[in-house]
């Protein structure tokens, strides 16, 4: 079976990515999926860092501003929608670039991962968020690695959800989250793809990215967006962005306006931590340092031309 060719673009937040896969679809007439978990969630703009139309500069990019944020949005409903917009891409004769920070959502549709439905049992759920903010994420780690080391290796003191989501897995099915990843990638993957990773190999200078990034979405009407965004409805996954609940304790008037700013800059570097953590252990992924080449965009079409995608 001929494989699907697919370019995917991935890295930390703030790195570049939208603008090195705008310069790829524009060599390879390619058009962008979004693989970002909360631009998929409308009206969440400046937070999100949704490319604006300039930056699109009249590329079409899928799976961005089409959901309202009080609706829940799972991976398994990533993987459905993206690779229907894939399909899509390759029939029209067109490259798919595959871009975004959000790596879970990345190598489920790289490597062709299915995902069983486990019916999620809401009350079993919130016992095991107040357990995590009782007890503190540790804790529960060590519970996991009781029954699923390979798994609790993985995770983070940050991670929440997949903290809270591998003891609801366990606790529901029997089956531990690693086994039911193991059943997940038993088909293979129908695409063959170059995947490009950016980074720094000074991570202060990501980090001073970063910082300009948050200052520049400061005037662009953070505040007022993070303000409208706790008037509407939201979900447990859309309540999970970055450059909202920083600035809560401002809005409600609990703290200065300059320490929650510190806050989310913080939040925001350990966010693109974790971020790279995660694609670090895709020993597929060809990394350009955008501190140390000339250009980021001739490195990549230098990986992609070589590739053979």
């Amino acid at each position: 079976m001929d494989k699907k060719r697919l370019i995917a673009v991935v890295g930390p937040t703030a790195s570049g990515k939208t603008a090195l896969a705008v310069e790829l679809a524009k060599k390879y007439n390619g058009e962008v999926v979004s693989a970002d978990s909360m631009q998929i969630y409308k009206g969440m703009t400046i937070a999100t860092a949704k490319p604006t139309p300039e930056e699109m500069r009249g590329i079409p990019h899928h799976l961005i501003d089409f959901l309202s944020p009080g609706e829940r949005f799972s991976v398994a409903d990533y993987v459905i929608i993206a690779r229907q917009a894939i399909d899509d891409i390759i029939s029209r004769n067109k490259m798919p670039i595959l871009c975004g920070g959000t790596g879970l959502y990345v190598r489920s549709v790289v490597e062709n991962i299915s995902y069983t439905p486990v019916k999620t049992d809401e009350a079993l759920r919130e016992r095991l968020t107040e357990r995590l903010e009782r007890d503190g994420a540790e804790a529960l780690i060590k519970e996991i690695e009781g029954f699923d080391p390979e798994t609790a290796k993985t995770l983070n003191p940050g991670a929440k959800k997949r903290i809270v989501r591998a003891l609801e897995i366990y606790k529901t099915t029997g089956i531990t989250m690693s086994e039911q990843n193991r059943l997940s990638r038993q088909n293979e993957s129908p695409y063959d793809t170059c995947e490009i990773g950016i980074t720094f190999s000074d991570r202060q200078k990501l980090y001073d990215r970063i910082n300009k990034r948050v200052d520049m979405m400061l005037k662009k009407g953070l505040v007022e967006e993070a303000r409208a965004f706790y008037a509407g409805d939201t979900s447990v996954t859309s309540v999970g962005a970055i450059g909202y609940k920083e600035l809560r304790p401002y809005l409600e008037g609990k703290e200065e306006l300059s320490v929650c700013v510190e806050r989310l800059k913080q939040e925001t570097r350990r966010y693109a931590k974790r971020q790279l953590t995660w694609f670090r252990r895709d020993e597929y992924i060809h990394w350009i340092y955008a501190d140390k080449c000339a250009s980021v965009n001739e490195e990549a079409i230098k990986i992609i031309d070589s590739s053979g995608v």
